[in-house]
C-alpha cells in the first residue's frame, strides 16, 4: 500500500505532506468540499469525483472526513496544516459565508 499524502492529528486537523497531490476534503453529503494544495486552500468549485480512483487521476487525494479510518463523523470545526506551513481553520457553521475559510495560524511549522 503506498503513504498517503496527509495525516491526521487529533480530534479535527489533518496535515497536508506530499506537494504533488491536493487533498479534497469531504465533509459528508451537505457540506461543500474543500480542496488543499500546496498553495492554499478554497472551496472546492468542481465535479466531485464518484470514487477515489477518479480523484487519483485528478491528482487528488480524497479525504472523506466521515470515515471511519479519518474521524468517524461529520466535524464543525476542522483543522488544516499546510505544506507552506500555514494553518486554516474552515468552520462548516459558516460555509455561507466569508468566514468559512481563516488562517488560523500562519507559521505552524
Amino acid at each position: 500500500m503506498t503513504e498517503k499524502p496527509f495525516l491526521v492529528s487529533g480530534r479535527n486537523t489533518i496535515i497536508h505532506k506530499v506537494r504533488k497531490w491536493d487533498l479534497l476534503i469531504i465533509n459528508g453529503d451537505d457540506n461543500p468540499p474543500v480542496l488543499v494544495t500546496y498553495k492554499g486552500i478554497k472551496r472546492y468549485e468542481g465535479k466531485t469525483p464518484d470514487n477515489k480512483r477518479e480523484a487519483k487521476m485528478m491528482d487528488m487525494e480524497m479525504v472523506d472526513i466521515t470515515s471511519s479510518d479519518i474521524f468517524g463523523d461529520e466535524k464543525t470545526l476542522v483543522f488544516i496544516q499546510t505544506i507552506n506551513g500555514k494553518e486554516y481553520k474552515i468552520d462548516y457553521s459558516k460555509a455561507d459565508s466569508s468566514m468559512f475559510i481563516k488562517v488560523h495560524l500562519d507559521s505552524a511549522f
